[in-house]
């Protein structure tokens, strides 16, 4: 997200009268959107195939997904002071160029390394697109119902965008290679400049145009530097020395960050947003089911392809029950929220989330779809979207105009941080568990049966599952203790402007 409200006063020298061309954009933007979300899930599909071609281990498998929600999430809140000061459209265009040169590097990858830096480019480049496309959105929409069916399309591509991603990466893996599912990006990249660079107009904020380069390097280097460390802990253990200098270099860098943060004019992250109670509560919460969720699918497509046998395109349509539950329940929420407030409903969530995630711990070689598989997902699905409707009404609570943009990119932020965090933590557990568990039952210096190594990943997938659960309902107690806002105290249309 960037900062919306920062754009919706901002001045760009134009007509107050309503851009004829609103609704082509909204097109525009959508079509982008649909890329950045697509590639959250595509490579999930994709990531059996990648790991066997470019020999990509257990241990670091997870970096195809955090190289890419670590820089994203990282530069996030940079990437919306960009859009804002040095032009929106400006800014649209560089990161759709940069999304499919990034995409091209990681389609045509060598090695694994070679995926993960592309990865991390995409992230880098997701980091401009993202925040500029919502803040031209917000430009251009200025009358309050307009601007709701316009972030209502938006935020319809964000939630069902998932989905096609599952089965396109399921059926680009399956029918042409995995590789498709990066390279794809350059045609979707290519149709959206093809009509922004005619189509949309420019605009910018104006007034103090500093930049935190300082808080956005440090912010990105501590948490970059944590999940290596949780990496580390995979292959060395929690106790060597490089897994703690790691893990005491992200935390130190991260407390720096907050110093940089008090002390600078223009913080990326205004410290007065964060330390607000009820948003405080909503950040903790997102990172924490961000965390539960992110590296849950990785591991529900793993066992899929892995264990079950699925072929990539099964495994699609396997994990589409998700989408399914969020899609209820976020309608449901939409309608119960004004009545019982953002709290009762997230708790709620929190706890039905972590019963389909706790469900997930019980699979085994032979475990049904319909019987035990689809049921925990659309369990998994409705908690999620009884939890993330609330949030995006909950971070703006009490936010002034000057701040609601930060407030709202900051919540996008904690989701994608949290879920490289979360993602690194569990692969390290599931790498942990399986290790152990063939320490148990193999005899040393014999390679293990496969049975036993299939019975060794469930293992591994379980544990993985058993503690993202964990991180959910824990997401639900904080919820619990620090939300204290009522329903009367919720925004109705500037929410409305943010989600998404």
């Amino acid at each position: 997200m960037s900062t919306a409200a920062e754009a919706t006063g901002a001045h760009t020298g134009a007509s107050t009268e309503p851009d004829p061309r609103r609704w082509v954009v909204l097109c525009v933007i959508a079509i982008s959107q649909l890329m950045v979300v697509l590639d959250a899930t595509i490579v999930n599909i994709a990531l059996p195939q990648a790991k066997q071609d470019l020999g990509i281990s257990t241990a670091n498998q997870q970096w195809v997904v955090t190289a890419y929600t670590l820089a994203f999430g990282g530069l996030l809140l940079l990437g919306g002071r960009i859009a804002d000061f040095w032009g929106r459209k400006r800014t649209f265009l560089v990161g759709a160029v940069g999304f499919a040169v990034a995409s091209a590097i990681g389609g045509l990858a060598t090695n694994g390394l070679m995926l993960f830096g592309a990865r991390a480019l995409q992230g880098v480049f997701g980091a401009l697109l993202a925040p500029a496309a919502l803040a031209l959105l917000t430009v251009l929409f200025t009358e309050g119902k307009e601007r709701a069916k316009a972030f209502a399309v938006y935020g319809a591509i964000a939630g069902g965008g998932s989905a096609v991603g599952l089965l396109l990466g399921g059926v680009l893996t399956e029918y042409a290679d995995w590789r498709w599912c990066l390279l794809v990006n350059i045609p979707i990249a290519g149709l959206a400049l093809a009509l922004a660079i005619p189509l949309v107009p420019e605009s910018r904020a104006h007034g103090d145009t500093k930049y935190d380069v300082p808080g956005a390097v440090v912010v990105t280097l501590g948490l970059t530097s944590l999940v290596y460390g949780f990496t580390e802990a995979a292959s060395d253990g929690w106790d060597a020395l490089s897994t703690i200098a790691f893990i005491g270099a992200g935390v130190v860098l991260l407390a720096i960050f907050v110093v940089i943060e008090a002390r600078t004019k223009n913080p990326l992250l205004p410290l007065r947003v964060v330390l607000d109670r009820n948003r405080g509560g909503a950040y903790l919460t997102s990172m924490l089911v961000g965390a539960g969720l992110f590296g849950a699918f990785l591991f529900l497509t793993l066992y899929l392809q892995f264990v079950l046998g699925y072929t990539p395109l099964e495994a699609g349509f396997a994990s589409l029950p998700v989408t399914v539950g969020v899609l209820i329940a976020a309608v449901m929420a939409s309608n119960l929220m004004p009545r019982l407030g953002a709290k009762p409903l997230m708790v709620a969530g929190s706890v039905l989330a972590a019963a389909g995630m706790f469900m997930l711990r019980f699979i085994e070689l032979d475990t049904g779809f319909w019987t035990h598989l689809m049921p925990a997902q659309i369990l998994l699905g409705l908690g999620l979207g009884f939890t993330f409707v609330p949030l995006s009404s909950l971070a703006l609570v009490g936010v002034p105009d000057h701040d609601a943009g930060a407030a709202s990119a900051a919540l996008n932020a904690t989701q994608q941080v949290g879920g490289s965090l979360g993602t690194a933590l569990l692969n390290t557990i599931s790498t942990s568990a399986i290790t152990a568990y063939l320490a148990s039952r193999v005899v040393p210096g014999q390679p293990p049966a496969a049975q036993e190594q299939l019975a060794a990943q469930i293992e591994g997938y379980s544990s993985a599952f058993t503690w993202a659960a964990g991180l959910i309902l824990f997401a639900g107690v904080i919820t619990a203790v620090l939300v204290k806002v009522q329903k009367e105290d919720l925004p109705t249309d500037r929410a409305a402007a943010h989600v998404g």
